[in-house]
């Protein structure tokens, strides 16, 4: 697949996407995002795909946030997108990274601010070069965050918590964004794409099964109540059970060898 702002590679069920606009800090602007989607609708709907990494090109940013040229014209410039058709917009690509039925690992390289922020934000797990910058300067521009932000961003790291950074804009760095749980883990920037690299294959050499039906009970019942939340845990082992790569599963543990996935 070939795109304008994206690179992307598939090896061994772990597919690769990179922001490739590394002399804008890879801006999110409206040519991203229709690529993104491209590319999740196609990954969402490919099953050899077990986990995905996203990172950003160079050395200096992750997404530095989105396109101020673009923000700029919203609401204001004829035939330009309103600020409400932009954040929806955001939003909505956002969305199907999050709910793509895949592990999604961010790689945050250097600066993630802003709609890059909130991009990592919508992925499974963040690990952070010990160079990154994170925040949500939005405020410092006269709007907030709009692609996600104020929703994802609380329920990660708590509500004073994440209300201090969209309130002040302040930038963190990525010892303090691993102190109040904003990224999970910090790594040597010159490591962290092969660090990024051995967590995806852990995960991908798992039954594929397991990995969606784990995404998918904590997806599900995070938005219930304990008692509800259980019953979908259920029924989702149940249908698990029921497996084909349960039974080979067991077996190759009784066995004592390597179990043969075959996702169904």
């Amino acid at each position: 697949m070939h795109f304008e702002t994206l690179l992307y590679d598939c090896q061994h069920h772990v597919a690769t996407v990179t922001l490739n606009r590394s002399k804008v800090l890879n801006a999110l602007n409206a040519k991203v995002l229709d690529e993104l989607e491209e590319l999740f609708v196609q990954i969402t709907e490919n099953s050899s795909i077990r986990v995905v990494l996203i990172t950003g090109s160079g050395d200096r940013a992750f997404a530095a946030g989105a396109d101020i040229n673009e923000l700029a014209l919203a609401g204001t410039a004829p035939n330009s997108p309103t600020g409400e058709q932009l954040a929806l917009r955001g939003q909505t690509v956002f969305a199907l990274i999050e709910n793509c039925g895949k592990p999604v690992i961010a790689l945050i390289n250097g600066f993630a601010l802003g709609g890059g922020c909130e991009l990592a934000l919508a992925c499974t797990m963040r690990l952070a070069a010990d160079t990154a910058k994170l925040g949500q300067p939005e405020i410092k521009l006269g709007i907030m965050p709009g692609y996600g932000g104020t929703q994802r961003l609380p329920r990660l790291i708590g509500q004073s918590r994440a209300l201090r950074l969209i309130l002040t804009g302040d930038t963190i760095d990525a010892s303090e964004a691993l102190r109040i749980g904003l990224v999970d883990e910090v790594h040597p920037a010159a490591d962290l794409l092969a660090v990024g690299h051995a967590l995806a294959t852990q995960i991908a050499s798992a039954a594929p099964l397991s990995i969606t039906g784990s995404l998918e009970a904590v997806r599900r019942g995070s938005h219930l109540e304990l008692h509800d939340a259980l019953r979908v845990e259920a029924e989702i082992f149940g249908e698990l059970c029921n497996s084909h790569d349960k039974t080979e599963g067991t077996a190759a543990f009784l066995e004592k060898r390597t179990p043969r996935w075959h996702g169904h």
